[in-house]
C-alpha cells in the first residue's frame, strides 16, 4: 500500500471513530440519569432526540464495517452497534406510553371523550402523537400564520420591568380560549419566549396563547413569583377584550418551575377562574422535596429551595407550606393534567 492509500485510510477510518464515539457518548444519556448540572442538558434532550441519534448511529455503522482492520475497527463496530440499539429505546416505548396516557384520559374523562371535543376542534387536532417526520422538519408552524406580539410589559415591580408574549390566530374572530403559559428554569432562569414553537402551534389552532414573565431567585424569593403571576393576570383581565382573550375558556399550564406556579395560581382563591390545569415535571410537596432527593442530584435541590424560599422545611415551615401545590388541594379544583417521565429522577410522580 503506498504512502496516499495509507493516508486515504487513515482518514476515512478517523471518522467512523468521531461518530461512534459521539454516538455513544449522546445515546448513553438516554438510559444513564444525569450527574450534574452540566450534563443535565443531555439527559433531558437526548430521549427527545432519539431519531437523529439513530441516524448518527448508523452512519457510523455503515463507514465502520468497510473499515474493519483489526481490533479497533471491531471496538467502533460494537460501540456503533450498542449506541443504535440504544437510540431505539424511546421510539420502542412511545407505543406502551401513548396506549399508558390514553387508558389514564379515559379513565378521568371516559371513553368518549373525544366525542365531546366540538367538531372545529377536533379537525384541528393531530391525527396522531408522533410524527418521524415532525422529529427531523419541526411540528409545521408559520410565524407568518400567526400574530405574535412581543415584549409587552404588564408592570416594573422593583424597577423590574415583566413582560408578556402574545400568540394570537391570524383571523380576528373575537375573543378565544386562552392558554396562559409559565416557564420553567428552577425559578432562577427563563423567559416568555421559551417553548415557542408550541406556544406558535397552539395559536394556529385557535387558541390566544399568553407567556408571562416573573422576577427570579435567589434576589427574589418567593412568594414574589407568584404574586408576579397574580400581577400578570390582573393585567389579563383588564385587557382581556384587547388581547383577545375568552375569561370564561381559560387554561393555565407550566413546566417545571412553572407547573408549581401554575398549579398554586388555579387552586387558590382567587379571582381568575380557570378551566383546565397542565403541568409537566413539577414538584408538588416541597417540603418532602427538600429531604428526598434524586440520586444522582444534578440540580442540587436542597441549593435551589434554599434560595427559593429562605432556608429549610425547619427554618421557614410557612412558606414551603405556601409553595407546595399539595396544600390547595380541595374537592371542586380545575381539571388537572399533570405529565411525568417515568425516568424523571429529579421530580418524580409520587
Amino acid at each position: 500500500m503506498n504512502t496516499k492509500s495509507v493516508e486515504i485510510f487513515q482518514f476515512w477510518w478517523l471518522i467512523p471513530s468521531i461518530l461512534s464515539i459521539l454516538g455513544l457518548f449522546l445515546s448513553l444519556w438516554i438510559i444513564i440519569p444525569a450527574p450534574n448540572w452540566l450534563l443535565l442538558p443531555f439527559g433531558v434532550c437526548a430521549p427527545e432526540v432519539s431519531p437523529w441519534l439513530i441516524v448518527l448511529n448508523a452512519i457510523a455503522l455503515s463507514l465502520a464495517i468497510p473499515t474493519n482492520k483489526g481490533w479497533w475497527s471491531n471496538l467502533i463496530i460494537i460501540c456503533s452497534l450498542v449506541s443504535l440499539l440504544i437510540s431505539f429505546l424511546p421510539l420502542i416505548q412511545f407505543s406502551d406510553t401513548n396506549r399508558a396516557f390514553e387508558a389514564e384520559m379515559e379513565q378521568t374523562l371516559g371513553s368518549d371523550y373525544l366525542d365531546k371535543i366540538p367538531a372545529v376542534t377536533r379537525d384541528k387536532m393531530r391525527s396522531q402523537p408522533l410524527s418521524i417526520l415532525d422529529v427531523f422538519r419541526g411540528i409545521p408552524t408559520s410565524e407568518s400564520d400567526i400574530r405574535v406580539e412581543r415584549g409587552i410589559v404588564f408592570a416594573s415591580p422593583d424597577g423590574v420591568d415583566l413582560k408578556l408574549n402574545t400568540y394570537r390566530p391570524l383571523a380576528k374572530s373575537g375573543n378565544n380560549p386562552t392558554l396562559i403559559v409559565i416557564y420553567g428554569g428552577a425559578w432562577r432562569s427563563g423567559s416568555p419566549d421559551d417553548y415557542e414553537q408550541f406556544n406558535l402551534y397552539m395559536a394556529a389552532r385557535g387558541y390566544t396563547v399568553i407567556a408571562i414573565d416573573y422576577r427570579h431567585m435567589p434576589k427574589y424569593k418567593f412568594p414574589t413569583q407568584i404574586e408576579d403571576v397574580d400581577t400578570a393576570l390582573e393585567y389579563i383581565q383588564t385587557h382581556a377584550d384587547d388581547l383577545e382573550v375568552d375569561l370564561a375558556k381559560m387554561a393555565v399550564i407550566g413546566r417545571s418551575a412553572g407547573g408549581q406556579l401554575a398549579k398554586i395560581a388555579a387552586y387558590k382563591s382567587g379571582e381568575v377562574s380557570f378551566k383546565a390545569v397542565v403541568s409537566h415535571y413539577s414538584p408538588v410537596n416541597l417540603a418532602k422535596g427538600y429531604y428526598d432527593l434524586p440520586n444522582p442530584d444534578p440540580i442540587d435541590v436542597q441549593a435551589i429551595l434554599n434560595d427559593f424560599l429562605g432556608g429549610s422545611p425547619e427554618e421557614e415551615p410557612e412558606l414551603y407550606k405556601q409553595a407546595s401545590p399539595i396544600n390547595y388541594t380541595r374537592s371542586d379544583l380545575p381539571p388537572s393534567l399533570l405529565i411525568y417521565g417515568g425516568r424523571d429522577h429529579i421530580i418524580q410522580a409520587k
